[in-house]
């Protein structure tokens, strides 16, 4: 199928509805990471989705079925493996999370970020 310029999809003039949410209580180690999602995009498989992410001060544990490309656009966080070992991302920073990593995400300053996300089926 051939698309035209009409399907491009710049974020920036693609208006939708943001989605807000809560991090499961089971999972939340400190704070109200409450979470905001403005997803631009999803493929029609359902498998790849492309959008907008931003949370609150908190941390949380993470379990990734998925594969995720990320760039940070404002705030930082901090990122832990379960051996302990972390990394923190803030603005500008790209990065790939890989299917299969578990650990902690936690927000030390508010945090905006583009996600692209592949999770196979």
């Amino acid at each position: 199928m051939t698309q035209t310029i009409d399907a491009i999809i710049n974020f920036g003039q693609h208006k939708v509805k943001a989605e807000h949410y809560e991090v499961a209580q089971e999972k939340i180690l400190s704070g109200d990471p409450k979470q905001q999602l403005e997803n631009h995009y999803s493929s029609p498989c359902d498998q790849f989705h492309a959008g907008i992410w931003q949370g609150q001060v908190g941390s949380w544990k993470v379990n990734y079925s998925e594969h995720e490309y990320c760039e940070i656009l404002s705030g930082s966080s901090e990122i832990i493996d379960e051996a302990g070992k972390s990394l923190t991302v803030t603005k500008g920073d790209r990065f790939v999370i890989p299917a299969g990593f578990k650990g902690v995400w936690k927000v030390l300053q508010e945090c905006r970020k583009v996600y692209v996300v592949f999770e196979q089926k």
